[in-house]
């Protein structure tokens, strides 16, 4: 059986860094996904207050919030170069339009596209992330605008359904992939027990691909 063992690392301080080596060093995972969902310490998708409250020390505006939200990913980028980068767009969860797409916002674009550029530069796969159709959002993370940009760039993407329990697992998947046809991403990376100079931290996990038609065809989605 193909079961990697991973864990997903949360950035919050720059001291971060420090404790998610340790945790790398000490134990024999296989991989890890790579997240932001704190900013200036404060929890931004936990709750509607814990997000204002991070927005008032930004500054007390939505694009300040998200422009430190992607500076404080694209710090966690450098430092740990994450084999895959997690709910990509994870701050419009709670902001006053969670289906934004930033489009307005030149500095939360630049920043966007500075983080994009450099996940395909080292190798990083984005996740296409259902919790966000799970909670109410009209596309996955990450939205639409950015998937298709990544995908310009040559970048891969994985699926993940974000579960917490067992009654979300593939929760939403029929969707994420009809979003995932309509941007025209063709194929879904995903990593398996092998040999692979890919990220020499995990030697002994490779990287494939699958069609999306093919995985379409899968018992799961009849």
């Amino acid at each position: 059986m193909n079961i990697l063992i991973g864990m997903e690392v949360d950035w919050i301080r720059p001291s971060s860094k420090a404790f998610i080596e340790d945790l790398l060093a000490e134990f024999p995972l296989e991989l890890f996904v790579g997240s932001v969902h704190h900013v200036h310490c404060v929890p931004i998708d936990y709750s509607t207050a814990l997000f204002d409250e991070a927005r008032d020390i930004s500054g007390g505006s939505n694009e300040k919030l998200f422009e430190d939200y992607f500076d404080l990913q694209y710090e966690m980028l450098v430092a740990l170069r994450p084999p895959v980068v997690g709910h990509f767009d994870l701050i419009r969860l709670k902001s006053d339009d969670p289906d934004t797409n930033f489009a307005s916002m030149e500095g939360v674009r630049r920043r966007i596209s500075r983080n994009l550029a450099f996940i395909t530069e080292y190798g990083g796969v984005l996740e296409l992330n259902s919790a966000a159709l799970r909670k109410g959002l009209k596309e996955p993370y990450p939205n639409g605008v950015i998937s298709k940009e990544f995908l310009a760039l040559g970048g891969n993407f994985t699926i993940s359904d974000d579960s917490h329990g067992v009654d979300q697992v593939g929760s939403h998947y029929r969707e994420l992939l009809r979003f995932a046809k309509e941007v025209g991403i063709l194929q879904i990376t995903y990593l398996e027990k092998g040999s692979s100079n890919r990220d020499p931290r995990f030697p002994n996990v490779t990287s494939k691909t699958t069609t999306l038609s093919l995985l379409e065809s899968h018992p799961f989605f009849a």
